[in-house]
């Protein structure tokens, strides 16, 4: 009789056991919590809401600055809404990054005008404006020839730039100038030949005595250097002489 109470007894714990340990702990096993949605929510309101639902709450920054778009803003949360954890499960908010970064501009110049617009995408710069000029060279057409913030200068995301943009425009002959150049200097030789390259010719000559200049060469010229004049138009030179 005694053995026996011994082993009533001996079940009766191992069922207390098993319904006060043993049950808990297996019941606990398979415990889950699911995920509430915080995304959009102040970061302090999702990090209350977690915590009610037993979750934890840890912030993370999103991988580049994203201008217009509050730092204390949940731009994403890991796990998603809806996804059933363990408790006390770390739930990771995405926000913005309080600070804009800063870089160096990019050299526009040259580059087509498409290409342009990505790149600044890419680094969240916006154009603010964009001017067409008449450009007279095929390379220069639809390519960036000027910006208004100079490259290697240091921005900061969400700023704007301005870009001036090359058109080319076939002029009618009639109508098309060329630029005089630059013949100071050069003989009369050498002048001749680039004012007959540029589509000029050679018009007055007229000689001047100089014992300090070389002689022969070109110390005056009309119309001037850069001048905008029609083709074949004469340009006069004077010449240094070394004869009085």
């Amino acid at each position: 009789m005694k053995k026996a109470g011994l082993m009533v007894l001996a079940v009766f714990a191992l069922l207390v056991v098993f319904d006060r340990i043993l049950m808990p702990l297996y019941i606990a096993q398979g415990q889950h919590k699911t995920v509430p949605e915080v995304s959009g929510m102040d970061y302090d309101d999702a990090v209350r809401v977690l915590r009610d639902a037993g979750l934890d709450a840890r912030k993370s920054y999103h991988v580049k600055y994203l201008s217009r778009i509050d730092s204390n803003i949940v731009i994403s949360q890991t796990p998603v809404a809806g996804s059933l954890v363990k408790p006390g499960r770390t739930v990771y908010l995405v926000v913005n990054r309080q600070e804009k970064p800063s870089f160096q501009m990019p050299d526009l110049y040259g580059r087509p005008e498409f290409d342009v617009r990505q790149t600044l995408a890419r680094l969240d710069l916006s154009i603010d404006n964009v001017q067409i000029s008449t450009v007279t060279t095929p390379e220069e057409d639809g390519r960036v020839i000027s910006q208004s913030i100079p490259a290697q200068t240091m921005v900061k995301s969400g700023a704007s730039v301005s870009i001036i943009v090359g058109k080319l425009e076939i002029e009618a002959e009639g109508l098309r100038k060329i630029a005089v150049p630059d013949v100071l200097g050069m003989s009369l030789s050498e002048a001749q030949e680039t004012m007959s390259g540029n589509g000029l010719s050679t018009g007055r000559i007229t000689y001047e005595y100089s014992a300090i200049l070389v002689p022969n060469t070109v110390i005056s010229q009309k119309p001037g250097a850069n001048a905008f004049v029609s083709p074949g138009m004469p340009v006069d030179f004077t010449v240094v002489t070394a004869a009085e």
